[in-house]
């Protein structure tokens, strides 16, 4: 229809002998695509970027020190921004630099507190606040037995935490690099908590060629492998 319109008008008006001025359409069609694209500029400029930066990152889980409760492949979006506002608590799950090497980053369950002196024994961990003379001794009933093994791995020791200092480990208990091998975590390594948990990436085979599979429905969702002691 616009061309049959466009051959009518043409058709109607006199012949210019002088240079033939623009298509006021086509004009009208190059500001709205300079306009949008402007619009899609200062939206990337303003709102996403900063959001990717600051908010909210994908992270995508490798490793087993975490298994069961996350699974190597797994795709999590991190909140960077709550903990500028509050601290972790006990048994949040943390993403943080690797104290030694920042490029890396690690992901794992804060056990202790700043402050706080940690006793351990045979596996079992007892904390003492120091504004209380009282003492708690957790109950991990979430850990999953095959990675709980106190008879293969038994740990033994006490720890108190300066005011500036995490203590975490990995639900693996039988395979996770932690505070138990590289000591204390400093709450300036902390990147953020995952907030949602989406699929789960593999290598493509010829049975299933797609490169991620979505992950059991009880595992996706807000907040994955939250616990309160």
């Amino acid at each position: 229809m616009d061309t049959i319109k466009d051959s009518n008008i043409i058709r109607n008006e006199p012949v210019q002998t002088g240079p033939v001025s623009p298509n006021p359409v086509e004009k009208q069609d190059q500001k709205g695509f300079w306009r949008e694209l402007l619009t899609f500029i200062l939206i990337a400029v303003f709102i996403v970027i900063p959001v990717r930066l600051f908010i909210v990152q994908p992270f995508i889980v490798s490793g087993e020190s975490m298994e069961s409760t996350f699974d190597s492949g797994e795709y999590l979006l991190v909140d960077e921004l709550s903990y500028r506002f509050t601290t972790p608590a006990r048994g949040d799950v943390l993403i943080f630099k690797y104290p030694r090497d920042t490029k890396k980053y690690f992901i794992k369950r804060v056990i202790g507190l700043p402050g706080e002196t940690l006793e351990i024994k045979n596996s079992i961990i007892t904390i003492k606040n120091p504004d209380s003379t009282s003492t708690i001794t957790l109950k991990e009933d979430f850990l999953d037995p095959k990675y709980f093994r106190p008879d293969i791995r038994p740990d033994n020791f006490t720890i108190t935490l300066k005011n500036d200092e995490y203590y975490v480990m990995g639900d693996n208990r039988l395979s996770s690099s932690d505070s138990r091998i590289w000591g204390p975590l400093n709450k300036s390594f902390i990147i953020g908590r995952p907030i949602f948990r989406l699929a789960k990436f593999n290598k493509p085979t010829m049975s299933y060629p797609l490169p991620f599979k979505l992950i059991g429905l009880s595992k996706i969702g807000p907040f994955p492998g939250k616990v309160n002691y």
